[in-house]
């Protein structure tokens, strides 16, 4: 699936609002008030993932996104400025947002962008679903900024243009590494920072400390002897503790393993570029030690069988 791309350039000039604003409602996003004067130009281009992580390209003279989509799926929603002037403002503060810095926030909130000038942006929403598995908790996320001036936040702000610059010759299935990083970098990032999404103090040092285990874990989800002790040792903890830091969050050691892996299994057997490989050899590559057990597993959590799913995504057989 290509791009679908709206320009105000195919309407009458007495019609190019009224358009845009339909344009902008396809995206969710409200729209507040939009200059009288002409002339009005905008612009998008959206493609969605095959998770459902929607990548919208906009550009358009000077107006506002404003307002709170009552409509809109739980989600986090991500913006990154490429080029032009806004601020943002979340009812306590407004904050001037700089070419390359990165806001975001869950859906639900009211906001406001304000775009003084001509400007481009790159609107990502990513569904909850996508995100939970992480111990990123949505819900409890406020609106927030990274200023891209260096660390991670500048190798995600760079991830993110290059993702916009080639927008328009992607294709839904090439959007895969990209909506796979896209939580790896956003996780990094509100950690690291000590973000919305991590408390200060010692509950703070934990989140960043459970982050870094999830990184661990991600390196050795294809060893089938991943075992709560081996993490335990290389992050330099004891078993019991590390089982208590994943309670703490709502979840069990060999629960988030299992997870993982299954999202990683079902990103392959979405993948066109893995359709030679068998789904007994897909879920022996994430570290599930049979074929029964992990389709009983993919079954319980997506609702449909490996197979199935396989066949529903590229129309391959296994």
């Amino acid at each position: 699936m290509k791009a679908w791309q709206f320009t105000t350039d195919a309407y009458p000039k007495a019609e190019r609002r009224s358009a845009w604003r339909d344009a902008m409602a396809r995206l969710r996003l409200p729209i507040g008030d939009l200059p009288q004067a002409d002339p009005f130009h905008a612009q998008v281009s959206s493609l969605t993932s095959p998770m459902g992580v929607e990548f919208s390209k906009v550009s358009s003279t000077a107006q506002e996104i404003a307002g709170r989509n009552a409509e809109q799926p739980a989600a986090v929603w991500l913006a990154l400025l490429l080029e032009g002037d806004a601020t943002l403002m979340d009812g306590e503060e407004a904050v001037t947002v700089k070419p390359g810095d990165i806001i975001f926030g869950p859906t639900g909130l009211a906001a406001a962008l304000r775009f003084d000038t001509r400007f481009r942006l790159l609107f990502i929403t990513a569904p909850r679903v996508a995100l939970d598995h992480r111990l990123l908790a949505p819900v409890s996320l406020k609106i927030g900024h990274l200023p891209a001036a260096g660390g991670i936040n500048h190798v995600f702000s760079g991830l993110l243009k290059a993702t916009a610059e080639a927008l328009d010759d992607l294709t839904s299935d090439q959007l895969r590494p990209v909506e796979l990083a896209l939580t790896e970098f956003l996780v990094a990032s509100l950690a690291l920072e000590g973000g919305p999404a991590v408390q200060g103090g010692a509950a703070g040092a934990r989140a960043v400390q459970l982050h870094r285990v999830c990184q661990v874990i991600e390196m050795m989800l294809a060893e089938p002897e991943l075992t709560l002790r081996r993490v335990a040792d290389e992050d330099g903890v004891s078993p019991r503790y590390l089982q208590k830091l994943f309670a703490a969050h709502g979840q069990s050691f060999t629960g988030y393993v299992r997870a993982r892996r299954l999202e990683r299994c079902r990103a392959d057997l979405a993948s066109p570029a893995r359709g030679q490989l068998s789904i007994s050899e897909i879920c022996f590559r994430w570290g599930f030690n049979g074929s029964a057990h992990f389709s009983r597993a993919f079954r319980n959590q997506y609702g449909a069988s490996p197979r199935e799913y396989r066949r529903a995504n590229v129309g391959g057989a296994a």
